[in-house]
């Protein structure tokens, strides 16, 4: 009888174990969509905001650096390739530091 009741649970336990599973990995790719959405979002307006201004300070561009990693991480490339090679190639501003043409 005892042998009999594991015949059948074992394999109704297994089958939720396995769902549960499933349904844990959907809810990571979600989150790791979303985050890589926010990421992206987040280095588009950095890289158009430096850009637009020819630098970039020290702690932005580390910022910057870090996201990137992230959003690299995470499986995200194309666009935001090229952004970071821009990105790279900018004046990195110390700070204190100043331009001579700016006001």
């Amino acid at each position: 009888m005892l042998l009999q009741t594991y015949t059948i649970a074992l394999p109704i336990l297994l089958g939720y174990i396995v769902w549960l599973l499933k349904r844990q990995k959907q809810d990571r790719d979600a989150n790791s969509r979303g985050t890589m959405l926010l990421l992206r979002v987040q280095l588009i307006e950095y890289h158009n905001r430096y850009m637009r201004l020819g630098e970039i300070p020290s702690y932005a561009y580390e910022n910057f650096c870090e996201m990137y990693q992230a959003y690299h991480d995470l499986g995200g490339n194309g666009m935001v390739e090229k952004m970071n090679e821009e990105i790279g190639n900018l004046h990195l501003k110390k700070k204190g530091e100043e331009k001579a043409w700016r006001v």
